[in-house]
């Protein structure tokens, strides 16, 4: 009886994963309508698209490497930018590394390989508000998401020849309004909504100032780490 529960938990928890997700799915849609028709642009075919919505899974490294490529970037230069991209995910994975300390490394890979900007801003929120995060819901976000990435791009490779600008509908515009509706939805409380003012404008100035001197990616990390460490030394 006790098995049966755990396991009814564990769906529950896994179906719970993917409805809190199912917004952000609107937003992957568009975002990763407007990869597959950039990426088709750029001389791939579709089933390149979809191994690398398979493989890389990484919407900002996808639109790099399918602007490299049109360029006839080596792969070694291609493959480097995509490193240094994606190096943000050593931040998400350090913020969110407490919650999974008892679960097998196993269990965090497919965590960490599936996870992004748009999940890990979810978990961050389910584990500020629970102070928990399920390794089942995790993964029910992580999963729908990766199968809505996969599906969006392949159907933007797809009707690319019949919308190739695809700023003129707003679909560059879909990720920055969900980041924008998940922060506002993990700040509560007055004290909170000054202290997340306070980080994002350190980091906004930081940022300014950094990409002055070296890449935007680079400046991102710089802007991060140091805006996080500021709030931490005056709060905690």
């Amino acid at each position: 009886m006790l098995k049966e529960k755990t396991i009814i938990s564990e769906k529950s928890q896994f179906y719970e994963g993917i409805k809190e997700c199912m917004p952000t799915v609107l937003g992957y849609l568009s975002i990763g309508f407007a990869c597959g028709v950039v990426s088709k642009a750029s001389g791939l075919t579709i089933l390149e698209i979809a191994l690398m919505s398979i493989f890389v899974y990484a919407g900002s490294a996808q639109l790099v490497a399918a602007g490299m490529i049109a360029s006839l970037a080596s792969i070694p230069a291609v493959t480097i930018a995509i490193f240094f991209v994606n190096l943000r995910h050593l931040l998400m994975s350090a913020s969110l590394a407490p919650y999974f300390k008892k679960n097998s490394y196993l269990k965090n890979f497919t965590v960490g390989v599936l996870m992004t900007d748009e999940t890990f801003a979810l978990a961050a929120v389910k584990g500020k508000n629970d102070k928990r995060i399920d390794y089942k819901w995790i993964m029910g976000a992580n999963i729908i998401a990766y199968l809505n990435w996969l599906i969006a791009t392949v159907l933007g490779a797809y009707f690319s020849t019949v919308i190739y600008d695809y700023k003129k509908f707003g679909l560059d515009f879909a990720l920055p309004a969900m980041f924008i509706g998940l922060l506002v939805s993990s700040i509560k409380g007055n004290n909170e909504v000054k202290k997340g003012y306070i980080s994002m404008a350190i980091s906004a100035v930081i940022f300014i100032l950094c990409v002055k001197f070296m890449s935007s990616n680079s400046s991102v990390m710089v802007a991060a780490i140091l805006g996080a460490g500021v709030m931490i030394k005056k709060w905690i």
